[in-house]
């Protein structure tokens, strides 16, 4: 292969949501797989009517959240967006952000920057609590 390039494909990457202890996603990180330096991408596949256990934002890092399936929500700080296939969500740093499924499901890609140190995220367990 290439230096020029890497692929990967999200089924063959480790399920991160598992090895933490999370029950109601998926989730998949090809960065480090594909070898790149500055920008992230993910995979969320959220199962039928669940939320995530967390909610979280960045200091300086903005993301980009596709949708690519099933269907669900967003809350970002105070506002839900509905997500549908295609729809594509921007969110800012400092905004708190977590995803929910509808009856079918949501599958998200989630696109950003990466910035190394253990500062950069902030995470709240039971952030999006009903």
């Amino acid at each position: 292969m290439s230096s020029s390039y890497a692929k990967v494909n999200f089924a063959e990457l480790d399920d991160s949501a598992a090895k933490n202890g999370l029950e109601s996603q998926e989730a998949r990180f090809a960065r480090t797989a594909l070898g790149a330096k500055g920008i992230g991408i993910a995979k969320y596949e959220v199962h039928a009517g669940k939320t995530i256990e967390f909610g979280h934002r960045h200091k300086t890092m903005e993301e980009l959240y596709l949708c690519t399936g099933g269907s669900g929500q967003l809350k970002i700080d105070e506002d839900i967006v509905d997500l549908a296939p295609g729809d594509v969500v921007r969110v800012a740093p400092e905004a708190w952000r977590g995803w929910r499924a509808g009856d079918d499901g949501l599958e998200l890609i989630a696109f950003g920057t990466h910035v190394e140190g253990d500062g950069e995220s902030e995470m709240e367990m039971g952030w999006w609590a009903d």
